[in-house]
C-alpha cells in the first residue's frame, strides 16, 4: 500500500511540477526574475549593489562609451570564476552607465559619476537557449535598459549592438575582466 501511495504521490509531484512551470522551465536557470521563458532579460530587481559583488569600474573618455561603467555579479559568480577561470552557466553581469563630472577639488582635477544613463546586462548561456532570439548568441545574452525605461530594453540584435564593442575582448569572453580586479581575488 505504502508503495502505490508514495507512486501516486510522486506522479502529482511531477505533474504539479510540470503545470506550474510551464513555460519557465529555461527561465528557472538563472536569476530569478531576469530571463524569462522566451529570452526576454530584465534589469535584476534585487538590490545588487548590496547583496552582489562589485566587479570593477570603467572610465571611458571618449566617443559613444564616455562616463563610469560600474560592474556587479552574484557573489557565486565570482566563486566559481576564481576557482576555474570561467564565467558559470547563469552568471549575470550589470553595467551601470552613469555621466560623469569633472573639477579641480583638492586632491588635483577629478572626474565623478552623475546621472545614470542605465544598464547594460549580460547573462552567461553556454547552452545557447535561445538560438532564435536576436539578443542571445557568442555565449550570452545581451540587452542596453535605458535609466527612464529599466523593463523595456533598446536593443534588438546584439550583433549589431553589442558585439563590436565586445569583441576586443573574444579571448577573456568577450568580457573586459582586466578591469575587474574581484575576479583576480581577495585585496589583501
Amino acid at each position: 500500500m505504502r508503495i502505490v501511495v508514495f507512486s501516486a504521490l510522486g506522479g502529482l509531484a511531477a505533474v504539479a511540477c510540470v503545470l506550474m512551470g510551464a513555460g519557465n522551465a529555461v527561465a528557472d536557470d538563472f536569476v530569478p526574475g531576469v530571463v524569462s521563458s522566451n529570452g526576454t532579460i530584465t534589469v535584476p530587481r534585487v538590490d545588487y549593489r548590496k547583496d552582489w559583488a562589485f566587479l570593477g569600474t570603467y572610465t571611458a573618455d571618449g566617443g559613444k562609451g564616455i562616463g563610469f561603467h560600474s560592474v556587479y555579479s552574484q557573489r557565486e559568480t565570482v566563486a566559481h570564476y576564481r576557482k576555474t577561470g570561467v564565467f558559470p552557466d547563469g552568471a549575470v553581469l550589470v553595467k551601470e552607465l552613469y555621466d560623469t563630472k569633472s573639477g579641480d577639488l583638492t586632491t588635483g582635477a577629478v572626474r565623478w559619476a552623475s546621472g545614470l544613463v542605465g544598464w547594460f546586462v549580460m547573462v552567461k548561456d553556454s547552452k545557447g537557449r535561445f538560438g532564435e532570439n536576436l539578443l542571445w548568441g557568442d555565449g550570452w545574452g545581451w540587452a542596453f535598459f535605458k535609466a527612464d525605461a529599466p523593463d523595456k530594453t533598446t536593443t534588438k540584435d546584439y550583433k549589431t549592438e553589442c558585439l563590436a564593442c565586445h569583441e576586443p575582448v573574444r579571448a577573456t569572453d568577450l568580457s573586459y575582466t582586466q578591469g575587474y580586479p574581484t575576479l583576480k581575488g581577495p585585496g589583501r
